[in-house]
């Protein structure tokens, strides 16, 4: 059974194209953690994903320290930003700054189904380029971490509405990160 699960694992890989396959990471480099927060999309930009392009959209995350998991294919194959910036990724961390207050709080995820409507999306900031801010807010060091709008982080595709989202960010919160369901 091991030979056969095991199989089919690496028979998935080898059928997934390059330009769409993770290269996963730890990374020991500040980041920032949008899984909780908003999003606000901007008219008439866009942002390109292993060669698809998506409506661009902008989250205000807190930056943490500690060990985070990356998708270096998109990030140029280094957890290290430039200086002034920070990437976007993911960690389990339950307790952190989200707005409005930009306090920390334990954070609950959620699954919610996106929709047509204005903030009824979400957006993926997964491995994301994001400038940090000069000054905190009730201690909280913040990002504007830019990424595509309803984009799945599996597939690099556009995610129709009526798809089941996960995210952490509060309900009512507009457009949240998060991601599809595979």
């Amino acid at each position: 059974m091991t030979i056969t699960r095991t199989a089919s694992i690496l028979a998935i890989f080898i059928a997934t194209p390059a330009a769409a396959s993770p290269s996963l990471a730890i990374c020991h480099t500040p980041y920032a953690l949008c899984a909780s927060s908003a999003t606000v999309a901007v008219p008439g930009k866009t942002v390109t994903v292993n060669g698809n392009v998506f409506p661009m959209g902008v989250s205000v995350c807190p930056v943490l320290k500690g060990e985070s998991i990356a998708d270096l294919s998109l990030m140029g194959g280094s957890c290290e930003a430039p200086k002034g910036k920070v990437w976007s990724l993911f960690s389990n961390e339950k307790t952190y700054p989200v707005a409005p207050s930009w306090k920390s709080v334990t954070v609950t995820n959620r699954v919610f189904t996106s929709t047509a409507k204005p903030g009824g999306g979400f957006s993926n900031m997964w491995s994301m380029p994001c400038t940090v801010r000069p000054k905190p807010v009730n201690g909280a060091t913040l990002a504007d971490c830019v990424g595509p709008m309803n984009e799945s982080p599996w597939t690099s595709t556009t995610v129709p509405p009526g798809a089941k989202i996960g995210t952490a960010a509060p309900v009512g919160f507009p457009n949240p990160v998060g991601g599809n369901f595979p």
